[in-house]
């Protein structure tokens, strides 16, 4: 089962969202904090999926040398290189991915836990994932309980915390490098206002496991006695001849 692409898909509607006044707030915030966990993190390939445009700025500033976008339609119109293909079976190469980032693709996938494997199995040893979610735990998570907005987005997503995504990879062999919450505000336009700057001070210092989005960087540990990084000059991203088993068998409990 996979998630569902195209113009009416939850993912794709995902990127008017941010257009919006409160969308645009959000992404700007989430746009700084992938800048700051890519700032650290080098290599050959860094692969996005899912909403591509408001990460343009967080994706040009990473010091990684080539810049792949999977967006949620295709084509996406942005220019740039890209690759089409499903969340939850990636047309990408075994270990030939230095880093992903996920921007509410486990919010939006009806199978996350397989995109999850997928990333296991594309990313090399010691590659990165930075996953962006809606927090179950948050003012933003009650209102997507109480809305009654279902088919509305972001509402329609189904929120999770950082916990639960922070344990679905630590299953998978993925240490837990860095985690942060951003948002304090509630989930309303009119919170955008002077008057609610203080909720994103004192969320941080006081409550700040309940930012509304959070944002979690993990790598993938292989247990060996010898971890040999795949040759950058002889690596192939795209995936070749016939499709490859999305569960590794090996190397996991």
């Amino acid at each position: 089962m996979t998630v569902r692409k195209g113009p009416g898909s939850p993912l794709a509607r995902l990127q008017d969202w941010y257009r919006s006044p409160l969308g645009a707030e959000v992404a700007a915030l989430e746009s700084a904090c992938v800048q700051r966990l890519l700032s650290d993190t080098f290599g050959y390939y860094l692969v996005q999926i899912g909403v591509t445009e408001s990460f343009r700025d967080a994706m040009a500033s990473s010091r990684i040398r080539h810049r792949i976008l999977m967006p949620c339609e295709h084509p996406s119109g942005h220019g740039g290189r890209e690759v089409v293909g499903w969340p939850s079976r990636l047309p990408l190469a075994s270990d030939s991915v230095d880093a992903l980032l996920l921007p509410h693709t486990l919010d939006f996938s009806p199978d996350p836990d397989a995109v999850l494997r997928e990333v296991e199995r594309v990313l090399i040893p010691e590659g990165r994932v930075i996953v962006l979610g809606f927090n179950a735990l948050s003012a933003w998570g009650l209102w997507s309980l109480l809305s009654g907005s279902a088919a509305q987005v972001p509402w329609c997503g189904r929120f999770r915390t950082a916990h639960q995504i922070e344990d679905w990879l630590s299953v998978l062999g993925f240490d837990i490098e860095v985690r942060e919450h951003i948002m304090f505000r509630p989930p309303f336009r009119r919170a955008l206002g002077p008057s609610f700057s203080a909720f994103d001070t004192l969320g941080r210092r006081l409550w700040p496991i309940l930012g509304g989005v959070y944002s979690i960087r993990a790598v993938k540990r292989v247990a060996t006695l010898t971890p040999l990084r795949p040759a950058w000059g002889r690596r192939s991203l795209l995936r070749g001849g016939a499709a490859e088993p999305t569960t590794r068998r090996a190397g996991h409990a």
